[in-house]
């Protein structure tokens, strides 16, 4: 039995059912829903083909070499469809829920599969969905501080004392500078991005607050939600002051095994800011191994960037904390102990 269900409905199934997404390879590349199984009735030149025909020649043309192509792929897409969906129920999906997701849903059914839905709308209904998520209401605190405080770890910390937290530079595979991308896998593109951020804020408590880091509109090449963004910036910050020798010894742990070349070409992007000599200062050390100077120096810059868009911010929005060094656990309870006194003094 096929039927067709609303994105809301299959967010509701989406841990039980199988979700198969019958896209081309580069549709799929450039977006899909997380967890999905990419199993295309059409390579991309094939579609490619068959929407040249469609605009030059005829929709029933168009149609009929689609059968053609298909024809061939049968027994694989029972075989794929077997692997990923094992108990023989699973949703499937394309770009509009149109042709295409009915098309391999009714070849299933015929070859057995007992339970099947349909996206209505397809990929572009939860494309829709994820635009408007971002809008709803929760209380942000937004974790701020100068590069090298180890924010990450911190937010982590947070979360194993039962904060709720997202981590938005490990969905972007970028920690944000010049540097961020050093060390980390490709970043998604600006459209996965929003597809896996959205994917940990379905499961939010939003009656609770929600932890995140400082960022700025744009995470290395993708951006965050205009929304999300906006709301980030009317929220308390709680912005960690550590001193810059103990985050510059941070900083060489966190980069120092790292290829050089890839340190030199960062420092390069920020030469400019860096001034002539700095810039030659900064090459100079890393060529000689001296990390821990190259951090002092680009700290001085990161400092300056970071102080300048603090001063943008409601005063009276952030809440300065002292720390004395980079102790992630030992922070994270100073950090909620913090938070937790100012919300006491707002009860009377």
């Amino acid at each position: 039995m096929i039927t067709d269900i609303k994105i809301e409905h299959y967010l509701k199934i989406a841990l039980d059912v199988p979700l198969i997404d019958v896209r081309s390879p580069i549709e799929y590349e450039r977006g899909f829903i997380p967890g999905s199984f990419n199993i295309p009735l059409f390579s991309n030149e094939e579609r490619a083909v068959i929407g040249t025909i469609f605009t030059k020649e005829s929709k029933e043309n168009a149609i009929a070499l689609a059968y053609e192509y298909v024809a061939s792929k049968l027994d694989h897409f029972i075989q794929r469809s077997h692997e990923v969906a094992k108990d023989k129920k699973a949703v499937i999906q394309c770009w509009r829920g149109g042709m295409r997701s009915h098309a391999f849903a009714e070849h299933l059914e015929k070859n057995g599969f007992k339970e099947l839905y349909v996206i209505e709308g397809g990929y572009k209904s939860f494309r829709n969905h994820v635009k408007c998520a971002f809008g709803e209401n929760i209380q942000l605190n937004i974790l701020g501080g100068f590069t090298g405080s180890g924010k990450t770890e911190i937010l982590k910390q947070l979360k194993e004392q039962g904060s709720q937290v997202i981590d938005l530079e490990g969905i972007a595979n970028h920690k944000g500078s010049a540097f961020g991308g050093i060390g980390n896998a490709p970043q998604p593109t600006m459209e996965q991005f929003e597809n896996k951020l959205f994917w940990q804020w379905k499961d939010l408590d939003f009656s609770e607050p929600l932890w995140l880091e400082d960022e700025s509109f744009n995470i290395g090449r993708v951006q965050l939600p205009n929304v999300l963004y906006q709301k980030m910036n009317e929220s308390s910050v709680f912005f960690l002051d550590i001193p810059k020798e103990e985050r510059a010894k941070f900083l060489v742990e966190e980069y120092s095994n790292n290829n050089p070349d890839l340190l030199a070409e960062a420092i390069q992007k920020i030469s400019k800011r860096l001034g002539d000599l700095n810039t030659r200062r900064a090459l100079e050390y890393l060529s000689n191994g001296n990390f821990y100077e190259v951090a002092m120096i680009t700290l001085d810059y990161y400092d300056k960037c970071y102080l300048q868009v603090l001063s943008g911010r409601d005063k009276q929005q952030v809440h300065t904390i002292k720390l004395n060094n980079i102790n992630h656990r030992e922070n994270a309870h100073i950090i909620s102990n913090f938070v937790n006194a100012i919300l006491s003094a707002k009860q009377f």
